[in-house]
């Protein structure tokens, strides 16, 4: 096991999923504090970023507690893409990403009906020339990330994948559904195999991680480098520690109410600081939810939150569970 990318060395290749509207500054610092070895950030707009918008560079500002990081880009248009690689690995504030990671798996409709994100895998031709240009453009390494096709008709993940390596890619990530099933449905093992055994660069595997148990079976079952944790990793940054121990064979104590309280806190804080209250607060509610499962009194608690709009009054919130247990 172990990944080299570029600069970096992930020792048991445990990364932490792009999810757009999630994997923010604040969500990525406190995955890295539980082990997560590598981000990608949410993914942002190759156009916008050439235009330069100037939330979108916000969006993929890294700060310097977060560990690796990549910057995910999608876009359709290689000299677009390459313009965008090129200016977000040397001018961004802060921290450097590590790579710059292409969208060819989004399957949203509005990213997909204008030919990107997942759209991309229609054209094999495509995606090996957004990856040439991306990965000629840059000193640090382009990845990508793929599912398993557009349909249960059109499974060609593997071909989508050897012409991502042809264009220089350094590393694949791969979602285990196909477009059609957007995260509906059950990851398909088999096919992430199938690339694993295609490839020459490494793999990692996504989909339905989402305790050490499961971990380890995508590993066992596909001979993937790594894993990338999305949805499991929501309000749940534990599951990488989980994780490290599945892999090395130790024992694993789970969060206590107080650890939970004090991590969910940290994220918010940490949100605050980059967005302000009035932006940071409602998105921190989604996850705030995830923190809560088996909190004794978590409706209460979770419609107390939903009212918060300062972070005085979250706090107050979910110290309140500390009381309840």
């Amino acid at each position: 096991m172990g990944i080299k990318l570029g600069s970096i060395e992930m020792k048991h290749g445990i990364c932490l999923a792009p999810m757009a509207g999630y994997t923010d500054s604040a969500m990525r610092v406190v995955c890295h504090n539980y082990g997560a070895e590598y981000s990608v950030t949410e993914m942002v707009s190759a156009k916008a970023v050439v235009y330069g918008d100037k939330k979108t560079f916000s969006l993929a500002r890294i700060h310097y507690d977060e560990g690796p990081v990549a910057v995910q880009i999608f876009g359709s248009e290689p000299d677009i893409m390459a313009e965008a690689a090129y200016t977000l690995s040397n001018t961004l504030d802060g921290m450097r990403p590590v790579a710059i990671d292409i969208n060819m798996g989004c399957p949203v409709n509005k990213i997909f009906s204008n030919g990107e994100g997942s759209a991309l895998m229609k054209s094999p031709e495509l995606i090996e020339r957004i990856t040439k240009a991306v990965s000629g453009a840059i000193k640090i390494p382009a990845t990508v990330k793929i599912r398993s096709g557009i349909n249960g008709s059109s499974i060609n993940a593997v071909e989508c994948a050897l012409a991502a390596e042809e264009g220089g890619a350094s590393l694949i990530c791969i979602h285990g559904r196909t477009r059609e099933q957007m995260y509906g449905g059950v990851a398909d093992r088999e096919i992430i195999k199938n690339v694993k055994s295609a490839l020459q660069i490494p793999l990692i595997a996504n989909g339905d991680i989402v305790d050490g148990e499961s971990a380890l079976a995508m590993l066992r079952d596909t001979g993937a480098d790594g894993i990338a944790v999305g949805r499991g990793a929501v309000g749940n940054p534990f599951i990488f520690s989980e994780i490290i121990a599945a892999i090395e064979g130790i024992d694993y104590k789970a969060p206590t109410i107080e650890e939970r309280v004090s991590t969910a806190l940290l994220q918010i804080r940490l949100a605050v600081e980059e967005k302000g209250e009035r932006i940071a607060i409602p998105e921190a509610r989604k996850q705030i939810a995830l923190y809560l499962r088996s909190f004794h009194g978590a409706a209460r608690i979770r419609a107390e939150i939903n009212r918060a709009t300062t972070y005085e009054e979250v706090e107050k919130a979910l110290k309140s569970a500390l009381y309840n247990e």
